[in-house]
């Protein structure tokens, strides 16, 4: 029983990284339409901003809440500067995307080296708590804690304001937004820098958890995060928070009572189902 609960709050703790990093991503696609490759930049700029800030000032909450800034301001200028240009042109956004990724890391590469560096996080951190006996890392709580903020936060967001309205409403049908008079270009660089600021405090979190940051951290979350997506269904933002409920518990239970390693291979296979027999996702709407 002990054994059981460890491994469901540490899959809970998992599937609330990937639906940090899938919730920007499912936001950008269902408004804009982007496949966003540069998601991980914005991963990696949050984590070595936070890097950064905590070691000068001993405040790892602020390096988050910096890193978030500074994360989402590079995301409204690459939208409004680069992808606006590119709307509805599918191929060149994703290999504008994919070139930002390439640029970034090797930008990070040639300043900071390619040697990860060690992340200055709280001590409490590091510390366990038991929870039926078992012992359970406080970043795992942290990771949950700040997915359940963000999916109550964007709910609200989406739900409740002006512009998550317009950002519901271009889901549905962009064209008709746009003839009401409704400038959705806006929509598009709000939701792009929320994407972007939330992939930056996923990109936080993942340091603080892991200990350290390196210039490739984003690849493999972004991978899973795409994973997630799809599943969930592109453009539902509560179908990321379930593909995510599921993919991580499903990964964590495989690799301790299987194999570890095959937590990824049934990960795939899930996916493989969901696009044979829902292509649409779990809670994705078929398109017509």
């Amino acid at each position: 029983m002990t054994t059981f609960v460890l491994m469901t709050i540490t899959g809970m703790g998992l599937a609330a990284l990937y639906f940090l990093v899938a919730s920007g991503l499912s936001l950008i696609f269902g408004l804009m339409h982007v496949l966003n490759f540069a998601h991980a930049a914005f991963l990696t700029l949050g984590g070595y901003t936070a890097w950064l800030v905590a070691g000068a000032s001993g405040s790892f909450l602020l390096g988050i809440v910096v890193g978030m800034l500074v994360a989402a301001a590079l995301g409204a200028a690459t939208e409004t500067g680069l992808l606006r240009r590119m709307h509805g042109d599918h191929v060149p956004q994703v290999l504008l995307t994919v070139g930002l990724l390439l640029a970034f890391t090797a930008l990070v590469r040639a300043i900071f080296g390619s040697d990860a560096r060690p992340m200055p996080t709280p001590a409490w951190m590091n510390q366990v708590i038991r929870v039926l006996d078992a012992p359970i890392p406080n970043s795992r709580f942290v990771l949950i804690a700040a997915a359940i903020a963000v999916w109550v936060v964007m709910t609200i967001f989406l739900t409740r304001t002006r512009y998550g309205l317009i950002v519901r409403a271009g889901v549905e049908n962009r064209p008709m937004v746009t003839a009401l008079g409704i400038d959705v270009r806006r929509a598009f660089t709000l939701v792009f820098a929320l994407g972007a600021g939330l992939a930056a405090l996923a990109g936080s979190l993942v340091a603080a958890v892991q200990g350290a940051v390196s210039p490739e951290q984003g690849m493999t979350l972004l991978i899973f995060a795409f994973i997630v997506v799809i599943i969930g269904g592109l453009g539902s933002f509560h179908g990321s928070a379930l593909a995510a409920l599921l993919v991580g518990l499903l990964q964590e239970y495989t690799n301790f009572y299987a194999m570890v390693g095959m937590g990824d291979l049934v990960v795939v296979l899930l996916l493989a189902g969901v696009l044979l027999t829902r292509p649409q996702g779990l809670l994705g709407r078929r398109l017509v």
